[in-house]
C-alpha cells in the first residue's frame, strides 16, 4: 500500500521489493515514456565526464544524445547495468559524478535520507540530481487504497509528495531548478486523446500529476544567506558636540 507522505515517518524497516524493470510496474511502460519525453529536453543540458543511473529504472532510460559520455548503470537485475552495488554504499570516491539520476528510487527505499547523502557524497559540486517518483496525491497514487493493488508494484512501494523531497533536497543545500508532475489521467486506448488531455489539464491540475520529476543542483554556498547578528553602530559624537555648543552659546547669551 502506498504510505502518505505526510503521515509516514521516512524510514521503514518494512522490505520492499524494489522493480528492476518499468515491465515490473502496473503501467509503468506509460509513465517511462512519459518521463523519457522530459528527460529528452534535459540531456542535452547536462556536461561533465561521468554520470550516474541509479536503479533499473534508471538505466532503461534512453540518454544516448547526453553530453556526458561515460554513463555508470548500477542495478542487480537489469541486464543494462555494467556494476552490480549497494545503493547505501557506493564504491567511488567522492565526487565522482557530474550528474546523477534516480528513477523512482526513493519510492523503494527503506531509508530514502541515507540513499540522498550517499549520492550528495559521490556528486560534485553544482552537479545534477535528477529524481522522478510517484505523486500519491493523484488518481494513480489514490489506486493503492484499493485492497487488491496494494500488494502491486508501484503502490508495494512509498509514495513522497514532491514537496517533501524537495525538503529534503534544501537540507542537503541543493537548488531545485524545474520540477514538473506529468500523468495527471491515466492512459487510454487512444494516445491523441490523452495527449490533448493532458495539454489541457497540465496548467490547472498539475499538482495531482501521477509521477513528478525535479532536476536539482548541488550547492556549495547556503541558500538563504545568514545575516551577521551584530551591526556597526553610528558615530553620534561629532553631532552631540555641535548641539551642546549651540546650547551653551544661547545661555551665555
Amino acid at each position: 500500500m502506498c504510505e502518505s507522505s505526510f503521515m509516514k515517518p521516512a524510514r521503514t524497516i518494512k522490505e520492499i521489493d524494489t522493480p528492476s524493470s518499468w515491465s515490473q510496474l502496473v503501467q509503468g511502460e506509460w509513465a517511462a515514456q512519459m518521463l523519457q519525453a522530459q528527460l529528452d529536453e534535459w540531456w542535452p543540458r547536462l556536461f561533465g565526464y561521468h554520470m550516474l543511473k541509479l536503479g533499473g529504472l534508471s538505466c532503461e532510460f534512453v540518454s544516448g544524445h547526453c553530453n556526458i559520455r561515460h554513463q555508470v548503470c548500477i542495478d542487480r537485475d537489469n541486464p543494462l547495468r555494467n556494476l552490480e552495488a549497494d545503493p547505501m554504499a557506493l564504491p567511488f570516491l567522492e565526487k565522482s559524478f557530474d550528474a546523477c539520476v534516480l528513477a523512482h528510487q526513493l519510492d523503494f527505499c527503506g531509508d530514502p535520507h541515507s540513499l540522498l547523502r550517499e549520492v550528495d557524497r559521490v556528486l560534485v559540486d553544482d552537479g545534477y540530481l535528477l529524481i522522478t517518483g510517484y505523486n500519491p496525491l493523484s488518481l494513480h497514487g489514490m489506486r493503492g487504497l484499493l485492497p487488491w493493488n496494494r500488494k502491486r508494484a508501484p503502490w508495494s512501494g512509498r509514495m513522497f509528495m514532491p514537496i517533501r523531497v524537495k525538503d529534503w533536497l534544501g537540507v542537503l543545500n541543493y537548488e531545485v531548478v524545474f520540477h514538473e508532475n506529468l500523468a495527471i489521467l491515466p492512459p487510454t486506448r487512444y494516445p491523441a486523446f490523452s495527449a490533448w488531455a493532458e495539454s489541457m489539464l497540465s496548467g490547472s491540475f498539475s499538482g495531482i500529476g501521477g509521477i513528478y520529476l525535479i532536476v536539482a543542483r548541488k550547492r556549495t554556498f547556503p541558500l538563504k544567506p545568514i545575516k551577521p547578528s551584530w551591526k556597526l553602530r553610528r558615530q553620534l559624537t561629532p553631532i552631540s558636540v555641535n548641539c551642546r555648543t549651540q546650547v551653551n552659546k544661547k545661555s551665555s547669551g
